[in-house]
């Protein structure tokens, strides 16, 4: 009888160890998964934004990689300071305004072109003229592959004078480096080492 209650305490620690070992086991796997599920509910949560619109209502907006939009931003980048120095009318102010905004976009490289303009009077014969300067751009080529990233920028300017139209093409090329977002440079970009290739009359239209 002695030895079968030794056989039979035996047994019941034996089992008892089973179930320890199990419900460790257990409670280890419910753990991981625990945290593994909290884990993928904050970065889902990570990747949503809420904007409050004017004080009144929760909008949702969805976050995205900063670097997937680098390309869309470095032309949109290029193209608003294209626009900026190469649209005219014959307004002293507004193209003062103009250049400037164009120039905190850029480094020297594009105010020595504004300098050497102004000195040969190129303003002042547009104001004095009553010429308007428009700007279409065709394409926007960017190499992402190096850095600083190069850019090449191919478009059209319509000079629009009282009796006639002079559409010319210009070609650009620039290096973009990556700068701190501002309000007056929203996509964190610099233009350096700006160039015109090519600026020449391609056809006159009578007005």
């Amino acid at each position: 009888m002695e030895f079968k209650s030794l056989t039979n305490i035996e047994t019941s620690f034996k089992q008892l160890r089973i179930f320890s070992i199990a419900f460790l086991v257990l409670c280890t796997v419910i753990t991981s998964l625990s945290v593994f599920w909290a884990y993928n509910f904050a970065e889902k949560q990570r990747q949503k934004i809420y904007v409050l619109d004017e004080g009144k209502s929760l909008m949702l907006a969805l976050s995205q990689d900063l670097s997937q939009n680098r390309p869309v931003e470095a032309r949109e980048h290029v193209k608003r300071f294209h626009e900026l120095f190469f649209t005219l009318s014959p307004d002293k102010s507004a193209i003062e305004s103009n250049i400037q905004r164009a120039l905190v976009l850029s480094d020297k490289s594009a105010f020595n072109y504004y300098r050497d303009l102004a000195e040969k009077g190129f303003y002042n014969r547009v104001i004095s003229g009553n010429i308007n300067q428009n700007l279409v751009i065709d394409s926007i080529s960017c190499n992402f592959d190096v850095y600083p990233y190069r850019v090449a920028t191919f478009a059209r300017q319509m000079i629009i004078r009282e009796s006639n139209v002079t559409e010319r093409s210009l070609i650009t090329s620039c290096r973009l480096l990556n700068s701190v977002r501002s309000d007056n440079n929203p996509h964190g970009f610099t233009i350096e080492a700006f160039e015109i290739k090519e600026n020449k009359d391609l056809r006159v239209l009578d007005r």
